[in-house]
This record gives C-alpha cells, structure tokens and sequence, in this order.
C-alpha cells in the first residue's frame, strides 16, 4: 500500500490513506480519532522487571511492524537498549505536563515559565478584542466610507476630502473561520490574530477613531473567476456544507468558511477601488483567510482566495494600467506568482525565506522571473537562511525593490503584508521589528502617488502581528518612522542574495546597473570575508 507522506511544517507527518497523524513533539499516534500513547524510555505496564526477554521481544516486534499493524492493534513501546537498572517496577510514572503559548501556539514542558520559541510567559494574557457590544458596532459603522458621498470627517465629494483618509476593512465574521477539529496544538492561524491587532488599533486610539471603515460585502463568483478556477470556487463553496474539511493537512475549513473568504476578497476589491478612486489615500485590510498561497486552482498554505490577486484585478477593473504586488510574507507567495507570471501589467515583487527550496512552500528561486514574455515582472528576492532582520530588508528595498518599481511607475500599490518574518514569529523565525515593517511602508508610500494599499497575509506571533500592523498603520496616517535608512549594512548571507538578484535581474531593469555600480563602491565598508570572492559571476 502507497502511503502519502506529507511535513505540514510543525513536526506532524500525515499518513492520508490511513488517516494516522505523528505527532514528533508529543510520541501520540493518532488513527482514525483513536490516540495511543507511546511512552518512550519507561514500561508503560506492572510487568516484573525481571522479565527482560519479553521486554526486548517486544522492542524486537516493534521495530518490525508496519504502519499497518500500528494502526490495527495498541502499541507498548519500551526502548530496549535503556539502562533501567535503576528503574523501581512500584514507582509511579509521572508523564510529563505541556502547555501551549497564548501568543505563538507553540508546545513548552510545564516546568517552562518562558516560551522557547517567543519569550512569553506560561500565564500572560494578551490584550484580545472581544465580540462588539451593539453601540461599539454603532460608533464602527458611523465611521464607514460611502462609496457614493459620504467621506472621510465630512463629504467625498468636497475637494478638500478627496484622498485625505486611510480606510479599514475589517468584518466580524471573519473570526468564526476557525479549525473546528480538536487537535493537540492550536492552529497557528486563528481568529486571534484578528482580534490582537484590532486590539491593539482600539488601544492606540486609530481604529475605531482615526481611521475609516468601508461597506462589506462578499466578493462575487464572477469577480472571482477573473483569479480562480470554476473548479476551485465551488470546491471552497462547498466546504459551507461541512462542519469540519482540510484543502491540505494544514489548510482547514469550517461551514463559516467560504462565507469569510468572500468578504475578506470583497473587502480588498472595494478598498483598492476606493483607493484608485480618490476617496481614500490608503487603505488596511484587516483580513482574513489570508490569500497568497491560493492559485489558479487550489487552495494551500492556510490560503482559500488570492485577496491580493483580487485587489489588483479589481484595479485595473477600474483603468489601473499597472499595479504592483510587494509580498514581504516570510513564506513566498507561490499562488501571486502563478496567477501573474505571464502578465506585463501586474509586477510581482517577493522578499521570503527561501534555503533553496527547503523552506515552504519551495518555490520563489531568484531564477523565477516571469513566462511569456513577461520575464522580469516576477522578482523573488530569497534569503537564504533564518534569523534575516530590518538591515537585510531595508537594503534590498533600496538597492531591488524600489529601483524596479520606480521604472515600473505603477498606479497602484498593494502589499501583502505577512508579519511572519517578525521577531519571535513561531513559523518565520526571522528579526524583522515593527520599526523595520514601519519603515519598508514609508518607502513604498512614496509610489503611485501614495496610492497604497495593506492587505494582511501571514503572522502567528500575537504581540509582534498587533504591533508590525499598527506600526504600519501609523505611517499610512501619515506618521514618520523612527527607522535610521542611511548607512545600513545588510548580513552578509542577506548581502549574498541581493547580489544574486541583482545579476539575475540587471537583463530586465536597467535602474539595476546604477544599483550594482552604488553598491561596488560601498563594497570596501563590509567587514565581511572573502569578499572578493562574493563577486565572481557579477
């Protein structure tokens, strides 16, 4: 029998013919719903601890049996080759306690009072916006931007208000888009993350108060074939009729569903048409499922619909002849990619951990440029390693991101902003820091005439998500960043990838050539070693 075998990236292997699940972090298997302990190192029976012989069969047969007869029979583990001498048969095993983070999600043993992975404390509470009471969803809603008159403190159709306010689009009912199946650790993408941020935005006074809300409404099956496959929106249609479905091992459903991911592509649709329009200068959309892992044809990576992808059709539905897609999500945003790889109109632009290839969802080498003619309207800019902090980001904004999308000149520009590469971020493991997020927003304010739109993707540690967002926000009202630009010096694995870049993106934009001869002369102030070497192939 053919098992698919399947790493969803948190040390869980899914078996999908037997429908086993193994857990690496806790030694469970589970079957069909049915957990069975494994308990290693210790007899979990009163056995004599004379009877050696059967222990080592036991082993014996353990390590001879298939995945098969673990799933047919209940499993007695013991490692044979332990030296148990001092094991008492009458002591009474005392399993290990976990518990799991409020802020990442992430598994600690119960004498942990810090998490590994975020630093938080085993009994933090985290400042979390409840469900509105009736008259905060009365102040929210007075504060919503007419499409048709009503503006930003006053009328859009005065010339005094016209681009003068940033727009939210947030709905409540994208919270109950949630994994109904009870499993073992949180699901890292959860309502939470949500309800951090608007938290956050309420206890800075910017939402509700600064900041304007648009009308919701659900993105239409029509707007939403111009991006996806008939076949794909009746398949996430579908999961309306089902308590509990899984796209992927780890991109989960619920009857709520489908509903959510219409308003959240709804919601980015409007925004962006709202932006192009001259009734807001900016926009946040406050959203999810999050979109850019969904393609043509699937849905993955926790992504249902391409908000993104829906957002600048929607503006070139309304004469954006181009828009550009800066995608700074810690994970490459394989379906952007593919939706637009063949398109001149559409430049897509990606900053993400890439290790060659090992890190998901694989995709997003430097060498992916574009098909059909569009070569060069794809630039993934892939790290090559962990722990990449503001520097690196900052630097290849100045030297790629923005040489590029200045001689691109786009209309419009749309982020998905994924706060996975923040500090502390379980999934990302990055050192990108609110300032730094601030800082990347400032420089892409001054495109399109500041015509700029945030679209929420990824992020799963709730303290840095709450607080990169509203560091965002905060220059999309017009606040300065604190961030130092000048003089900043890359990592030197972060320097290697900007080179690679660079040599593989000088035949598409000529701006680059002036990049490379800035950063030939500055190459004497990198302490790095080696450095000569770094250059062979320029």
């Amino acid at each position: 029998m053919n098992l698919l075998m399947e790493n969803s990236g948190n040390g869980e292997i899914l078996l999908n013919e037997l429908n086993i699940q193994v857990h690496s972090r806790g030694g469970t298997i589970s079957t069909n719903g049915r957990s069975e302990n494994l308990v290693v190192g210790n007899m979990d029976c009163d056995a004599d601890a004379a009877v050696q012989s059967d222990v080592v069969a036991k082993a014996r047969r353990l390590k001879e049996m298939t995945f098969q007869d673990l799933f047919n029979q209940e499993i007695e583990y013991d490692d044979a080759d332990e030296d148990d001498s001092d094991w008492d048969p009458l002591e009474k095993c005392v399993p290990s306690r976990e518990w799991f983070c409020i802020n990442c999600t992430m598994v600690n043993f119960d004498d942990v009072l810090l998490c590994d992975v975020c630093g938080e404390s085993k009994d933090t509470e985290i400042l979390i916006l409840k469900s509105h009471t009736s008259q905060q969803t009365q102040e929210i809603h007075s504060q919503t931007v007419s499409l048709a008159s009503d503006g930003c403190e006053g009328s859009l159709t005065e010339e005094s208000a016209m681009g003068s306010c940033t727009v939210i689009g947030f709905d409540e009912r994208m919270l109950l888009h949630s994994e109904s199946e009870i499993k073992s650790q949180p699901h890292p993408e959860r309502p939470d993350r949500l309800r951090a941020i608007s938290a956050s935005l309420a206890n800075a006074g910017i939402f509700p108060g600064k900041c304007n809300r648009i009308p919701v409404r659900e993105i239409t099956q029509e707007e939403l074939s111009m991006v996806h496959s008939l076949e794909h929106i009746e398949a996430v249609e579908l999961s309306s009729c089902m308590l509990s479905s899984y796209f992927t091992p780890d991109t989960y459903a619920n009857e709520h569903s489908a509903c959510a991911a219409r308003i959240a592509a709804g919601l980015c649709a409007d925004l962006s048409k709202t932006i192009l329009s001259g009734k807001a200068k900016n926009g946040f959309a406050l959203v999810r499922p999050p979109g850019h892992h969904a393609g043509i044809r699937q849905a993955m990576g926790f992504c249902l619909h391409n908000n993104a992808a829906v957002a600048a059709l929607a503006a070139q539905a309304v004469n954006a002849k181009k828009v550009l897609i800066v995608d700074w999500d810690v994970h490459h945003g394989n379906g952007t990619q593919e939706i637009f790889e063949g398109s001149k109109s559409v430049l897509y632009i990606s900053l993400h951990r890439h290790e060659g290839g090992r890190f998901y969802p694989g995709t997003g080498a430097a060498s992916e440029v574009g098909v059909k003619g569009a070569e060069g309207y794809c630039v993934n800019i892939p790290w090559k390693c962990g722990g990449v902090g503001d520097n690196d980001y900052v630097f290849a904004f100045q030297y790629i991101v923005l040489p590029i999308a200045l001689e691109f000149a786009p209309d419009l520009t749309i982020i998905s902003a994924g706060f996975d590469a923040a500090r502390g971020d379980p999934l990302g493991c990055c050192d990108v820091t609110p300032a730094g997020y601030a800082q990347m927003t400032k420089m892409l304010s001054t495109l399109s005439d500041g015509k700029l739109l945030v679209i929420l993707e990824g992020g799963y540690n709730l303290r840095s998500i709450s607080s990169s967002a509203t560091a965002v926000i905060k220059v999309l009202l017009g606040e300065s960043s604190d961030f130092d630009a000048d003089g900043v010096v890359p990592s030197r694995a972060g320097l290697l990838t900007i080179l690679e870049v660079l040599k593989v993106q000088m035949k598409y934009w000529s701006s680059l050539e002036s990049s490379l001869t800035k950063l030939q002369s500055q190459w004497a102030s990198f302490s790095f070693k080696n450095k000569r070497a770094d250059w062979v192939g320029l």
